[in-house]
């Protein structure tokens, strides 16, 4: 993390706990103080969550049953894990149009951890809150933006 890390833990509190709205433009200030996160780092599984913001993909997300995600390897990764009626997980390759891999790629101005979507052209960016803690955007010609303009911002903690 960079300079003023304590502040940046104390945001990323307040926005993780935050029942909502939570503004996008906070979460645009919050990622530039981000340290960036190398693909190899993001392997496991995690459990995610949507940023309240009133973004449309939270509520696509929410009705899916969506859990997170699953990096088995750099050319192998599970972006739609979601629980079903039964409490089961699964990797649900229908919505995500297959699966993912893992790259480094330049966003903002800077190189980070990135899963690539194979059946869609949609990037989910990763900045590091703590090892086990990231911060995502989703990013690419098919991700949706909110009707302010906004990219979908999400959370991801190590299972």
């Amino acid at each position: 993390m960079r300079a003023g890390a304590g502040s940046v833990l104390g945001r990323w509190s307040a926005l993780r706990h935050s029942a909502g709205p939570v503004d996008p433009a906070e979460l645009d200030v919050l990622w530039a103080d981000l340290g960036t996160v190398d693909a190899s780092a993001l392997l496991g599984s995690w459990s995610g969550f949507a940023f309240p913001t009133g973004h449309p993909v939270e509520r696509v997300l929410a009705a899916s049953g969506w859990h997170g995600k699953r990096f088995l390897s750099l050319d192998e990764a599970e972006p739609l894990i979601c629980r079903g009626p039964d409490g089961s997980l699964h990797s649900d390759t229908t919505s995500g149009k297959g699966g993912a891999s893992l790259w480094n790629i330049e966003f903002r101005g800077e190189v980070t951890a990135a899963m690539v979507y194979d059946g869609m052209p949609v990037v989910d960016h990763f900045k590091q809150v703590d090892p086990d803690t990231l911060l995502g955007v989703m990013n690419g010609k098919a991700a949706p933006l909110s009707r302010d303009g906004h990219l979908f911002y999400f959370g991801l903690e190590r299972a």
